[in-house]
């Protein structure tokens, strides 16, 4: 059995179970999937995210505004914490610095990104991060604000050793993506290979980057079992070994009600 530690089920392609996406979720946990955690990317699209997977134990959620979004609704603090009081919701997230797509006049990006740490140090729930040619303001943000206090995970984890290791210190987890497969992805398989078992996490972020053999294709939680199964031969582990020890550090960092 494995856990998708992050994924955006309201945008999944559902074109092969004709757009149901009860019959999506059946064929995932049919496939061995025990968990999943939906992730928001903005509040407009929050709420008929949390209507879709109602009714779904195995189903959590976070809230957040992903750095991306500029044409959004712009999160204050006390939305967070309201909307993270749900049960259902297990993370503050995904929130971050992105500076691929923005160059300049990135404040807004920074003071948004600090309304989620405080955010989630009064709900003490744990963060998502997104980063990308951010380092150093992302981890001295995460200092700055005391987001050591809760933890979280930096997700799709891209970076080299030296940011892991300070993630680490920092009490984050380090979760891996479908980008890990890649042929030409051996810094990041390097991490991979180094990261403290108990703080490995995997995960899909479908419908994005589907690993080996379906990339390029539209991507779903079942597909986590290829991140598995590579991570595993990585690191010179069981596949099993990887569901088990993966399925711990999530429910130990997000401690998921299950009776939702």
């Amino acid at each position: 059995m494995f856990i998708d530690s992050h994924c955006h089920l309201d945008r999944l392609d559902l074109t092969p179970y004709e757009e149901d996406f009860s019959r999506c979720m059946l064929d995932t946990f049919e496939r061995g999937i025990e968990h999943v955690l939906c992730v928001s990317l903005t509040l407009e699209k929050y709420f008929p995210m949390r209507e879709l997977v109602q009714g779904y134990e195995n189903i959590s959620l976070s809230v957040g505004v992903h750095p991306d979004e500029r044409d959004c609704l712009e999160p204050t603090c006390d939305e967070l914490i309201n909307l993270a009081k749900d049960s259902k919701v297990v993370a503050i997230g995904e929130t971050g610095l992105d500076y691929y797509r923005y160059k300049d006049g990135l404040v807004w990006q920074q003071e948004r990104f600090r309304r989620h740490i405080q955010a989630g140090r009064i709900v003490r729930k744990p963060l998502i991060i997104h980063t990308r040619q951010a380092r150093a303001d992302t981890l001295e943000i995460l200092a700055q604000e005391g987001a050591s206090e809760v933890g979280g995970v930096l997700h799709c984890f891209t970076e080299d050793w030296e940011m892991a290791s300070q993630a680490l210190d920092l009490n984050f987890y380090i979760s891996f993506s479908g980008i890990l497969t890649f042929k030409k992805a051996e810094p990041i398989q390097e991490v991979a290979k180094k990261v403290p078992e108990d703080r490995l996490l995997i995960e899909t972020d479908s419908p994005y980057l589907a690993p080996v053999p379906h990339r390029g294709k539209p991507n779903y939680p079942f597909h986590v079992y290829h991140v598995a199964d590579f991570l595993a031969k990585l690191r010179g582990v069981s596949l099993e070994h990887i569901a088990e020890i993966t399925a711990q550090n999530f429910y130990a960092l997000f401690s998921p009600n299950k009776t939702n």
